[in-house]
């Protein structure tokens, strides 16, 4: 089902209504349905929300993401307004999943994403367990020739590589799409030893996966890994940024499905968000997994509202524009 943002989600602090340099995000953000959304002459973007979780319950884990979109929103409502003012940023709704549909749902997020990209906006999906990732991947297939190059960049501990023989769930998502679509390659940094099975390390070899353990991101090894990231992005047509915050370490974003003690450090993330979300050839971002039924004093949605500021910061400026 799509439904329309509730006006209660973009509200905040006001330091002025008539000095525009005082405004708060929540002042310039414009609901819109997503059959009114039109291309705009200054390099302008748009949110959509996917509440769902369901992909998390079939994988078994702790439910809650669902309530992360409209939670994103509050966590960025009150951030200063950093844009042109020419720039529009708008929010066309949320996709929501009704009744367990998860491919149903997964595929109206996609054709809400497909229209995005086709207005040539940047865009910027609120999840949602990462189950989102797929329906994001919909859309943006569906906005580029068949024959197109995609990279997908995951951020993540897990690499999601599970079959999907009885159902897709959360955990199934990359191999869905690498067994699907011969022109995806896929690249995932952070992945946690303990926390994939030697059968995932072995199928991500099988599927000619790219992929950095989260022991190997080092002070020492970050150049190497900001050149490895260039040079894959530069290779492709088109760059498809998820985020799953289960990345991150346990005290710094507690509120996922499945929190990791050897998790990264967030200012390794936002690195890496800099470097993806500033390349030409990114125009998509999804962030996934913020769970605010397990927050802990809302620091995992706070955290999870500053990277979604800062890919969008990115996306809007980091490219010349």
């Amino acid at each position: 089902m799509y439904t329309m943002t509730d006006q209660k989600q973009w509200k905040g602090r006001i330091d002025s209504t008539t000095n525009k340099s005082n405004f708060r995000l929540h002042q310039k953000v414009k609901r819109i349905a997503i059959n009114d959304v039109s291309a705009s002459d200054k390099k302008s973007a748009a949110f959509v929300g996917f509440i769902c979780d369901e992909g998390v319950r079939r994988n078994q884990g702790r439910v809650g993401a669902a309530n992360g979109p409209n939670a994103l929103r509050e966590g960025l409502s009150s951030l200063p307004w950093t844009f042109e003012e020419e720039q529009e940023i708008m929010d066309v709704g949320n996709i929501i999943c009704l009744n367990h549909a998860l491919e149903e749902a997964q595929r109206e997020l996609g054709e809400v994403v497909g229209n995005i990209l086709q207005k040539k906006l940047q865009c910027v999906v609120l999840g949602g367990g990462h189950e989102t990732l797929y329906g994001h991947y919909l859309g943006v297939r569906s906005a580029l020739p068949k024959d197109a190059k995609i990279g997908i960049i995951n951020i993540d501990a897990h690499f999601d590589l599970r079959p999907y023989d009885e159902q897709p769930s959360s955990g199934t998502m990359f191999r869905q799409i690498l067994e699907q679509d011969p022109h995806v390659d896929y690249f995932v940094v952070g992945i946690q030893r303990y926390g994939n099975t030697r059968e995932l390390f072995e199928k991500a070899d099988e599927l000619q996966v790219k992929y950095v353990v989260e022991d190997d991101m080092t002070m020492s090894n970050q150049q190497s890994l900001m050149d490895d990231l260039q040079n894959y992005m530069d290779q492709h047509d088109y760059v498809l940024l998820t985020l799953c915050m289960d990345v991150l370490n346990a005290a710094s974003a507690p509120g996922v499905s499945a929190p990791s003690p050897f998790g990264l450090e967030p200012t390794t993330v936002r690195t890496i968000l800099q470097k993806v979300t500033s390349h030409p050839h990114t125009h998509s971002f999804d962030i996934c997994e913020v769970n605010p039924l397990l927050d802990e004093n809302g620091r995992t949605v706070k955290l999870g509202a500053y990277f979604v500021y800062e890919a969008l910061n990115n996306l809007l400026r980091g490219q010349g524009s």
